[in-house]
């Protein structure tokens, strides 16, 4: 597993993993050429021997103190082995760096696995958008992540450091 900054190199690569991963509301080559090149984004991708297999994205204007989580995506294959965990902590890791204090997303409803992810990260349920996702008419699940309360929990405890019973 390498992460690294995702260029305008990567866009062919990144929209084969977002047609397979959202086959009916994939964002046009376009859009994503524009978000790899916008100054408000942050995209990386996953790679393995030389090859993508995941990427995901973060906006986080200059001075805003919110971000978005805009996509994340995993090949199939590439699936159930954590990978997804590690790309939305570096997403949250930068929004820390940009000192942003909460995250947004929005997910789908019928997709549990991405829930119990971001649940599992910190993430709460705010409310839902109805029939977010077109054509498929599927609500959109709106989640919040305050990113001071994460970061504290990962910090190791060291209050106890010293001590002995």
């Amino acid at each position: 597993m390498t992460l690294r900054a995702a260029t305008a190199a990567d866009l062919d690569d990144i929209m084969a993993l977002e047609r397979a991963s959202f086959p009916t509301d994939a964002w046009s080559d376009a859009m994503m050429r524009e978000e790899l090149g916008s100054p408000h984004g942050w995209y990386i991708v996953d790679e393995e021997a030389g090859r993508i297999v995941g990427y995901a994205g973060l906006r986080a204007p200059k001075g805003s103190k919110d971000a978005d989580v805009q996509t994340i995506a995993l090949a199939e294959a590439s699936r159930g082995r954590g990978r997804g965990r590690m790309l939305l902590r570096a997403l949250i890791e930068e929004a820390a760096r940009r000192r942003v204090a909460e995250v947004f997303l929005e997910v789908r409803a019928d997709n549990p696995v991405a829930q119990s992810l971001y649940a599992s990260e910190g993430f709460v349920e705010l409310g839902r958008r109805p029939h977010y996702y077109q054509p498929d008419d599927v609500d959109a699940v709106v989640m919040r992540l305050l990113v001071a309360g994460w970061t504290t929990s990962r910090m190791p405890d060291t209050t106890d450091a010293g001590a002995c019973t």
